[in-house]
């Protein structure tokens, strides 16, 4: 027999547990499912130093180890499963975890996130947050007065090379084609730069660092001649991508997948579910606009179950 909740958020991080903390303090009894990666992409960053309330900083799986306690505070059942497919069609919303269990929402809040596209490399992995990041406006501080790469040739990767060119010395964009995918103005602006150094037709073979990077080793896909450049911090910036398939043919996405809302609101195309976090947000991506959107999400909800007199 189907469970049934008032409120289920599906995926955790700062927009599913911010939502949670609000829909529990509204007596919505929140149904939280974590997913594959409880807590977000938090969990794979050390230092947070800009999110407010932390004059200190904190690291990314304690801060979200803190907003999961906040949310268990006020009686939020959280469990740590997978949601593998839903329906829409109705009224009350319908999903299945991963385990074959039905769960029955009047009103679902979604915040599964985005994840970063990787190179594959191993080293990469061996050198996470020990130079290589995937966000330059979180970890680019880091790195003030010391040269850096970036590597990839679309808008992200420009706006990345661009913001690091003001706090660093050298900015080696390395492009894998012999021309960028950005848009003229975000091209223009990178070209200008004296400070970013593009290198064309140039991929990335290996990063170099034991402890910490020292370097990277790149090969030009044209002469075939590999080259080292040493840098202190190499970010990877070729998009990310949303976890939202399994709401495919039931939500209104853009083309890479993000899920559109109406403008000011957490609303989607489906009446009662709501979304939050970078699953809706392709520009920001920071932990304190993915809380804020969490609680959106959770007010709107509110709203909607109080207007069907359902709470």
């Amino acid at each position: 027999m189907a469970e049934h909740v008032n409120c289920l958020i599906i995926g955790s991080g700062p927009a599913g547990y911010t939502a949670a903390i609000y829909a529990a303090r509204a007596n919505m009894k929140p149904l939280l499912f974590t997913g594959m990666e409880p807590g977000g992409q938090l969990m794979i960053t050390t230092d947070v130093e800009n999110y407010p309330g932390y004059p200190d900083g904190v690291m990314g799986p304690k801060m979200m180890d803190e907003f999961r306690a906040q949310a268990e505070r006020f009686k939020t059942d959280i469990r740590y499963e997978l949601i593998t497919k839903v329906d829409f069609s109705g009224p009350v919303h319908k999903v299945w975890t991963e385990k074959g269990q039905e769960i029955h929402a009047d009103s679902v809040i979604i915040s599964t996130g985005a994840s970063a596209k990787w190179l594959g490399l191993p080293s990469e992995q061996k050198l996470m947050n020990k130079g290589v990041s995937a966000c330059a406006v979180c970890d680019g501080f880091f790195y003030k007065g010391l040269e850096v790469a970036v590597v990839g040739g679309g808008d992200t990767a420009a706006e990345e090379a661009s913001y690091l060119a003001k706090l660093c010395p050298k900015v080696h964009l390395l492009v894998r084609r012999d021309e960028m995918r950005a848009s003229k103005i975000m091209q223009d602006r990178v070209k200008k730069a004296e400070n970013i150094e593009i290198h064309w037709n140039t991929e990335t073979v290996e990063i170099l660092g034991e402890e910490e990077v020292t370097g990277v080793k790149v090969i030009n896909n044209q002469t075939q001649k590999t080259s080292e450049i040493p840098v202190k911090g190499f970010f990877v910036a070729i998009g990310h991508k949303p976890n939202t398939d399994i709401f495919k043919n039931w939500l209104d996405m853009d083309a890479t997948g993000y899920l559109t809302v109406v403008p000011g609101t957490s609303h989607t195309n489906i009446e009662g579910v709501f979304a939050s976090g970078d699953a809706a947000d392709k520009v920001y991506r920071q932990a304190v606009t993915a809380a804020g959107t969490g609680c959106m999400a959770a007010l709107d909800a509110e709203r909607y179950l109080t207007e069907k007199e359902i709470i």
